[in-house]
C-alpha cells in the first residue's frame, strides 16, 4: 500500500497582523514620524498630479496615493546603509528612504520641515519634471529615481527590472560583511516575471540579505491579479524558494513595520532572504489623476472600500487616541506640508507669459542645457591616467610562444591576485578545470571565495553583477557560456548595465566585464554560435573588444578590467586552441582604449576585421597575392573605434573591404559599413564591401554549417572580384 505523506516549506510563511495592544505599546515617536513621513509623502504626490493635470510633468506620473503605508512601514525598520530600489511607480519607496536619511532622529509634527527635507523634495519634484536640478538633471523623470547617498538605489521602469540589480547590492553587502540589507519593491506583476523568481532562487542559494517587499495593489494597469495567477497570495511563492515570508495588511503602517523589522533582524544575522507581500491599493489609474474607475475595470464602491482604510487615518486615529496629537496638530501637518509644497513649486514654476493668468510653466532657467543630451554615455577614461598603456611594437620584454586559452586564465589570475575586488561569476566557472573550456583554470583553487558556479539563470546573475558594478565596492567579471545567450539577459544588458551610467546622470561608473565566446564551426546549431558585436555595437554605454592573438588578449583585458564602463570581451573558439606570441609572465599592461592594429599593410584595399576572422583574412591575401591593407579593430563599440588608423588606411587605398564571419541578420558590418561611408565618402572610390555568413544562423550539419559561415575562402573570393572589377 502506498503511502502518502503530507509535504509541508521549511522556511516559515506568516501572516502578521497589529491588535490594539500594538498600537498602545508603539513608540510615540515612531508613530509621529510615520504621520509625517505619510503625510510629506502623500500631499507630495497630490502635488505632482496637480502638475500633471496642468501639462507640466513630461511623461508619466506614477502616483503611489494609497500605498504610502507599505513604504513608509518598511522604510522605517532600515538604517542609512541598507538599500532599496523599486518599480515605475516609486515615489513613495524612493521618498520614505531618503527621508529616513535626511532626517535621521524623525520627525516631530510641531516642528517646521528642515532645509534638509526641502531640499530633498525640490530635487524630487525637479527630476519628476525633468529638469537639471533633478537627481539625475532630469534624464530619469518619474520612473527613475536614485540618490545613492541615502541607499536609494534606483527606481526602474521595466517590470522586475531592479529585481536582480538589488540582488547585486545585497551581495555587496554581505561580502563587505556591513551587516547592511537590501529591499526590493515590486508589484504584483513582477511577481510573475522570470527575472524575479530567477533571483528568488539566486538570493536563497547564495543566503543573500535581501528583502523581495511585494506591494500587491492588485491591479497591473487593469488587469486583477485573480485573473493571471492561481494564487493571489503573493507571498506563497516565498516558501517553494526556501524564503521566510510574511503577508501583512498594506494600509496598516505599523503592521508593515513589524513585519520587516522581523524580516531584517532575521537577514542582519545571517538568515539570508526574506520576503514580505503587503496588501495595497492604488486611489488613481495607472497613470495620471483619475480613478480605475473612470477607466471601467474596478468599481467606485471598491475604491470606496479601499478608502476606509487609509494608512494615514489609522495612524492619525491612533495618535488622537493615545493623546500624543491633537486633531489640530494633526491637520496642522497636512497644512504645512501642502504650504511647503507650494513653496518649492515657486522654485521650478512662474506665470506663463503667453497664457491667461494663473497658468503656469516651467521656467525656462530649470530645464537642461540640450548640450547634456549624450553626455555621459560612457565614462571619459580617466581611470587610464596612471595604468601602463602599450601595444606590441612598445613592448620591449620576452616574448614567447603561448596558447590562446592558457592566456585567458592566466590574465584572470594575476588581476585577482592584485585586487580582491574582482568576482567572477558563471555557469560551471568553477569546475570542469576551468569551465566548458578552460578559461578558469586553476582560478577557483586560489580564489575560492570569488570564483562563483551560478544557477542557469543568465537574467538573475548578469543582473545581480550589475547591482554590484553599480554598488562600486567590487569589479565583477561575468561568463556567458555561449554569446546567444545574452538575449535571455537582454533587459540587464541593454535596459540596466548599458542605459545606467547615462539615465542617472552620466556620473556613475559600471565597471563590469562581460566574457563571451563565438562558437561558430563547433557544430552546436543555430543557438549556441552567435557574433553579437553588432548587437552590442549598437547599443549605447557597452564598449567592445574582440581580441585575435594572446598577447592583444592580456592587454585588452586588463583594460576591460581598468575600465569604468561595462566591456564586452568576445573570445572565438577557432582562437582558443591557437598559439601566438605572448609576453613571458609580463601581464601586467593595458592596449590603448580605441587603437586599431594594421597586421599587413598594403595600398590595394583596405581590409577591416576582427576577432577570428583576422587570421582567416590575411590566409586569403596570401592566396590571392593582393596587396591588401589588413586593419584588426580590436575595439568595436561606436565611441572606442579607431577612425585615426581607418581614415590613413582609406585616404590611401580608397576601397573597403569589412569582413566578418557572422550572419548577416545581427552583423556589425553593416552598421561599420555605414558610418565608414559617411564618415570617408569622398576618399572612396566604390561603395564599401561586404564579407559576411549567410541569411540564416548556422545550423548543426557539418555541411551546412559551413555554409553558413565565412572564412578563408569567402574573403578570397570577394577580394579577388572587388580589386579585380
Amino acid at each position: 500500500m502506498s503511502k502518502r505523506l503530507k509535504l509541508v516549506p521549511e522556511a516559515p510563511w506568516t501572516e502578521l497582523r497589529t491588535s490594539d495592544k500594538d498600537w498602545q505599546s508603539a513608540d510615540p515617536d515612531l508613530l509621529r514620524t510615520m504621520y509625517v513621513e505619510l503625510v510629506l509623502i502623500r500631499v507630495f504626490e497630490e502635488y505632482v498630479l496637480e502638475l500633471a493635470s496642468q501639462g507640466l510633468i513630461h511623461g508619466p506620473a506614477h502616483s503611489s496615493i494609497g500605498q504610502e503605508g507599505g513604504a513608509v512601514g518598511s522604510a522605517l525598520a532600515l538604517r542609512a546603509g541598507d538599500t532599496v530600489n523599486g518599480t515605475h511607480r516609486g515615489h513613495h519607496q524612493f521618498l520614505a528612504k531618503t527621508l529616513g536619511y535626511v532626517a535621521p532622529e524623525g520627525f516631530d509634527p510641531e516642528a517646521p520641515f528642515s532645509d534638509d527635507v526641502r531640499a530633498l523634495l525640490l530635487r524630487t519634484l525637479a527630476e519628476i519634471c525633468g529638469l537639471d536640478r533633478g537627481f539625475s538633471h532630469g534624464r530619469g523623470g518619474s520612473m527613475h529615481l536614485k540618490w545613492s547617498e541615502a541607499g536609494a538605489i534606483g527606481t526602474n521602469a521595466i517590470v522586475g527590472g531592479g529585481v536582480p540589480l538589488a540582488a547585486g547590492s545585497a551581495f555587496a553587502h554581505r561580502r563587505a560583511a556591513t551587516g547592511d540589507v537590501a529591499v526590493t519593491y515590486f508589484g504584483d506583476g513582477a511577481a510573475n516575471i522570470g527575472s524575479t523568481l530567477e533571483t528568488f532562487n539566486l538570493a536563497a542559494a547564495w543566503d543573500l540579505p535581501l528583502c523581495f517587499f511585494i506591494e500587491n495593489n492588485l491591479y497591473a494597469v487593469s488587469t486583477n491579479v485573480f485573473e493571471v495567477t492561481g494564487e493571489p497570495r503573493l507571498s506563497a511563492r516565498g516558501p517553494g524558494f526556501g524564503i521566510p515570508s510574511w503577508k501583512v495588511d498594506g494600509m496598516d503602517p505599523l503592521a508593515v513595520y513589524l513585519a520587516t523589522t522581523d524580516a531584517v533582524e532575521r537577514m542582519r544575522a545571517g538568515g539570508g532572504p526574506t520576503l514580505i507581500e503587503a496588501d495595497v491599493y492604488r486611489y488613481f489609474h495607472q497613470n495620471g489623476p483619475f480613478p480605475g474607475s473612470a477607466f471601467r475595470y474596478r468599481t467606485k464602491d471598491e475604491e470606496a472600500e479601499w478608502k476606509q482604510r487609509d494608512p494615514i487615518d489609522r495612524v492619525a486615529s491612533w495618535l488622537e487616541r493615545r493623546k500624543l496629537m491633537s486633531t489640530d496638530s494633526i491637520a496642522a501637518v497636512r497644512a504645512s506640508a501642502k504650504q511647503l509644497m507650494s513653496e518649492i513649486g515657486d522654485v521650478l514654476l512662474e506665470q506663463d507669459p503667453d497664457a491667461k493668468e494663473g497658468v503656469r510653466r516651467i521656467k525656462p532657467s530649470e530645464w537642461p542645457n540640450p548640450t547634456f543630451v549624450d553626455t555621459g554615455i560612457r565614462g571619459d577614461l580617466s581611470e587610464f591616467a596612471d595604468a601602463r598603456v602599450l601595444d606590441r611594437d612598445d613592448f620591449d620584454g620576452e616574448i614567447v610562444e603561448a596558447s590562446f586559452i592558457d592566456l585567458v586564465a592566466d590574465v584572470m589570475a594575476r588581476r585577482m591576485g592584485e585586487d580582491d575586488s574582482i568576482i567572477v561569476m558563471g555557469e560551471d566557472v568553477h569546475r570542469l578545470a576551468g569551465g566548458t573550456n578552460g578559461a578558469t583554470k586553476g582560478l577557483m583553487d586560489k580564489f575560492p571565495d570569488r570564483i562563483l558556479g551560478t544557477p542557469i539563470s543568465e537574467n538573475a546573475f548578469t543582473g545581480l553583477a550589475g547591482g554590484l558594478a553599480l554598488d562600486g565596492r567590487y569589479k565583477p567579471v561575468i561568463e556567458f557560456m555561449y554569446a546567444d545567450f545574452m538575449w535571455v539577459a537582454a533587459d540587464q544588458l541593454f535596459n540596466q548595465i548599458g542605459k545606467a551610467r547615462h539615465m542617472f546622470g552620466g556620473d556613475d561608473d559600471v565597471p563590469l566585464v562581460l566574457r563571451s565566446k563565438v562558437a561558430m564551426g563547433t557544430g552546436y546549431g543555430s543557438q549556441h554560435s552567435m557574433d553579437p558585436a553588432g548587437v552590442f555595437a549598437t547599443s549605447a554605454g557597452w564598449r567592445v573588444v574582440a581580441p585575435s592573438t594572446p598577447f592583444d588578449y592580456v592587454g585588452l583585458m586588463n583594460s576591460a578590467l581598468k575600465c569604468k564602463d561595462p566591456v564586452l570581451v568576445l573570445e572565438h573558439v577557432d582562437l582558443y586552441a591557437s598559439k601566438g606570441e605572448a609576453p613571458a609572465g609580463d601581464l601586467d599592461y593595458c592596449l590603448p582604449v580605441g587603437r586599431a592594429a594594421v597586421r599587413r599593410p598594403g595600398s590595394a584595399i583596405t581590409i577591416v576585421t576582427y576577432l577570428a576572422m583576422t587570421n582567416y583574412v590575411l590566409e586569403a591575401v596570401e592566396q590571392t597575392g593582393i596587396d591588401a591593407e589588413v586593419i584588426d579593430l580590436r575595439w568595436l563599440d561606436r565611441a572606442s573605434l579607431d577612425w585615426e588608423t581607418l581614415g590613413e588606411s582609406i585616404r590611401k587605398t580608397n576601397n573597403v573591404l569589412i569582413a566578418e564571419q557572422g550572419s548577416l541578420g545581427p552583423s556589425y558590418g553593416g552598421w561599420l559599413a555605414d558610418e565608414i561611408q559617411r564618415e570617408l565618402f569622398d576618399w572612396l572610390d566604390q561603395p564599401v564591401q561586404r564579407v559576411t555568413g549567410g541569411v540564416a544562423s548556422p545550423s548543426i550539419s557539418k555541411v551546412l554549417e559551413r555554409a553558413a559561415i565565412a572564412k578563408t575562402e569567402e574573403v578570397a573570393e570577394v577580394l579577388a572580384q572587388v580589386v579585380t572589377d
